[in-house]
């Protein structure tokens, strides 16, 4: 799955609120980031994918780390840690951040939302301790740094999610793609963002613990919505063309080799208003304004042109048989019936429709540059 998975025993893996009710439904449970997390359903993988491209899915994400900044000064210590713009986001709005390293590699990717009396921040499950502890130190004297663990985290997922939310809480459906709100439901206060790692439309639930089962069971009794697991969340991401942290990006990838420069807006950036002040600015900003000259790796996505799937870690060749790069995720993508995969190239290969060769077990597999999304998202924008 990632190599952020856990490699904890059985005996002190964490389990989610959820954990029993993933039992119940008869989940193959595996170890991931600590916790015990279903990987799969008796249904299987592929229906999983299939059911919340068409329908919706629920995902069980109560490993993610949630927390909270507090303090007039919490936006502007938070966006020094980072190459995107926290000073201008809006209330009600929410944007992709990137935790960066001196030397500008990503130590994570994390979401956060800006609620006004707070910032409300999501980072990545096998990553969050790390995250707070560095957020702590890097800026918990300019704001306070307030964890949550007594929140679980769900993901409803799929064209259909907000059908089945709508039934059990009013002007839901008025949010739109990276917007959100607070609601209450059977007392309890959720928030929830019309977001999610599946390219689809859908919506990540913070709900407290004690009411995260029966939230659950209640989603999953709507028509609509069956559970989906690990396996095809990942499935679900790739074709979407998102990063995995671990696999995809990590501290030796800068946001420019990642092509994640989308996520950083031009008011930090060389020219603008608030440019650099973000650890590993100088190399970032030179690769943003010459990437001819300063980077060496580029992110690219990948098909196959013959029915072999291609997994991480494969070495990819030129034609000439050069080594140019290395796959960091691939599967058969359920949606398109074709091998897919992400991974870095020299970026004199990262053109699309440029053709190199994958190396599975000793032999040669085609694969053509090709643009992300693999399947078009499909986020409700209004």
């Amino acid at each position: 799955m990632s190599t952020t998975s856990s490699s904890a025993t059985a005996e002190t893996l964490l389990k989610t609120p959820l954990h029993g009710l993933h039992v119940e439904l008869g989940a193959r449970m595996v170890p991931f980031a600590g916790y015990s997390m279903p990987v799969q359903y008796p249904a299987g993988l592929m229906a999983e994918h299939h059911h919340t491209r068409k329908a919706a899915g629920l995902f069980d994400v109560s490993h993610m780390g949630q927390l909270r900044l507090v303090g007039p000064d919490a936006a502007a210590a938070f966006e020094t840690l980072m190459p995107v713009d926290v000073i201008d986001l809006a209330v009600g709005k929410q944007r992709y951040g990137l935790l960066l390293n001196d030397e500008g590699g990503i130590i994570d990717d994390l979401m956060f939302f800006n609620r006004g009396d707070d910032i409300f921040v999501i980072v990545n499950g096998a990553c969050k301790a790390g995250d707070m502890a560095h957020i702590q130190q890097k800026i918990g004297a300019r704001c306070e740094v307030i964890p949550m663990p007594e929140r679980a985290l769900l993901a409803l997922q799929g064209p259909q999610a907000v059908t089945a939310l709508s039934r059990l809480l009013t002007k839901v459906e008025k949010l739109v793609f990276m917007t959100g709100g607070r609601f209450i439901w059977e007392g309890a206060e959720l928030f929830i963002t019309r977001s999610g790692y599946t390219g689809e439309d859908g919506f990540e639930i913070s709900v407290p613990d004690s009411h995260a089962d029966a939230l659950a069971r209640v989603l999953l009794a709507q028509p609509e919505v069956k559970p989906v697991g690990l396996g095809a969340r990942n499935s679900l991401r790739l074709e979407a063309g998102l990063c995995l942290y671990g696999n995809d990006i990590d501290t030796g990838t800068t946001p420019v080799e990642a092509t994640l420069n989308w996520a950083m807006q031009k008011v930090r950036r060389t020219g603008g208003a608030r440019a650099g002040g973000f650890p590993g600015a100088a190399k970032i900003l030179a690769q943003l304004d010459t990437p001819a000259a300063t980077v060496g790796k580029k992110r690219v996505g990948l098909i196959a042109l013959e029915r072999v799937p291609v997994r991480e870690h494969t070495e990819l060749q030129n034609t000439a048989g050069q080594r140019i790069g290395e796959v960091t995720s691939g599967l058969l993508g359920p949606s398109i019936d074709k091998p897919v995969a992400m991974g870095y190239v020299s970026p004199e290969f990262a053109a699309i429709g440029t053709r190199v060769n994958a190396i599975v077990r000793g032999k040669p597999v085609a694969m053509e540059v090709a643009a992300m999304p693999f399947v078009p998202n499909r986020y409700f924008r209004g």
